[in-house]
């Protein structure tokens, strides 16, 4: 009659245990309102490539032989530039032994109010427009339509030409009136064309476009320098509705002078951060992470040993595997297979490249893989075998 007693009661003990899995605390997710279809058709299957000193040759020529596209340029060269006025630039016109017909030669200009601003300042803010209750620079100010108005000459549209052009027109516009005219014209303060510098920079901001050209990596340095989080190899510029990618660390590491691309109005210049220059180690790693290109640049074995190396106790050497392409072909990924247990492995983890968004994955021994079953089961088994003893 006891023992009766005794297997009933721990019989209602197990079961009110079991029963009390659905109440207990913890991160239990109640799955009574989910709904899932189980997958249609055989599970699909990947091939596989095994690492080896060819694999990498094959993608580091892969890699070079796909150039970005670049922007079209209004010049074919630096040495071929020149600056075209446009309006709201300010021109300071000289004719010789005429002092009437020139510029006034002060060194600072106000309109009456309480405000005065030097040349230099002018010429410092190059893109700002003149503070309250002051005027503009001294000078000539291209109008909005392109034009100045100069004595015995009239109005003259000079956007779109070069300064040496308006000085030649000028001259010979002058000439029924002055003999053998001797005139200069230069642009006192660039204000018509800018750039826009944006992303992690130090001083983001506006531009001028002047007679100098502005290339990429002058943009760069005129607004303070990168960050250290800036990604150099993924700068953004977007000109004319079309974006491109360009590799400011292929310039400065590699001479890629393709890369400096000469700058015009309206471009916009992106620095952006390293989000998109992250590859994913996981598996059985000591510190499972996402790690940043370092430069632009990461290999295997940087990888892993940001990650702090793989678990001696877990790890399957032989299975070091590099998943890519998941991001833009979610169906078709490349998945490269490195076994560290060859005596290669070691060179060619340094050598093998990686790419943003690559997750690199450290499978785990059958043992192991065992004993966590194990693990998942003897608590079920010691539970039955110490309900069975109380049953006796």
């Amino acid at each position: 009659m006891n023992r009766s007693l005794l297997s009933l009661t721990a019989i209602a003990l197990v079961a009110s245990l079991l029963a009390g899995c659905a109440v207990a605390p913890g991160n239990a997710l109640d799955t009574s309102h989910l709904h899932e279809e189980e997958p249609s058709g055989s599970a699909p299957t990947y091939e596989v490539h095994r690492v080896t000193a060819q694999t990498i040759a094959e993608l580091v020529a892969a890699q070079q032989a796909t150039p970005r596209p670049l922007p079209e340029s209004r010049f074919p060269s630096l040495k071929q530039y020149s600056y075209h006025i446009g309006p709201q630039d300010i021109l300071g016109i000289t004719v010789w032994d005429h002092p009437e017909l020139t510029t006034p030669q002060g060194t600072s200009f106000s309109s009456g109010g309480n405000t005065t601003q030097t040349i230099a300042g002018a010429l410092a803010q190059p893109y700002t427009t003149a503070l309250p209750g002051q005027a503009d620079p001294y000078g000539q100010t291209v109008s909005s339509d392109g034009s100045i108005f100069f004595p015995f000459v009239g109005r003259v549209h000079v956007a779109g030409q070069t300064p040496q052009q308006v000085r030649d027109r000028l001259a010979a516009a002058l000439t029924p009136y002055i003999h053998n005219p001797q005139l200069d014209l230069r642009v006192l303060a660039y204000r018509s064309q800018r750039v826009q510098v944006t992303g992690d920079v130090r001083s983001p901001g506006p531009l001028a476009i002047t007679d100098v050209p502005l290339t990429l990596v002058d943009a760069i340095t005129r607004s303070g320098g990168a960050t250290d989080n800036a990604d150099l190899q993924r700068v953004r510029l977007t000109r004319g509705g079309k974006s491109y990618s360009l590799d400011a660390n292929g310039l400065l590491d590699r001479g890629e002078v393709s890369q400096n691309v000469m700058l015009q109005d309206g471009d916009i210049v992106n620095i952006p951060d390293r989000t998109d220059s992250r590859v994913f180690v996981m598996g059985e790693v000591k510190q499972p992470t996402a790690v940043q290109l370092i430069r632009g640049s990461l290999t295997v074995a940087d990888s892993l040993t940001t990650a702090g190396g793989i678990l001696d106790t877990d790890a399957n050497p032989r299975q070091i595997y590099v998943i890519r392409g998941m991001r833009a072909h979610p169906n078709s990924p490349e998945i490269y297979r490195l076994d560290m247990t060859q005596p290669d492995a070691l060179l060619l983890s340094t050598q093998f490249p990686l790419q943003p968004f690559d997750v690199v994955y450290v499978g785990t021994s059958a043992a192991v893989q065992f004993n966590r079953v194990m693990q998942q089961i003897l608590p079920t088994l010691q539970t039955i075998f110490f309900t069975k003893q109380l049953t006796k």
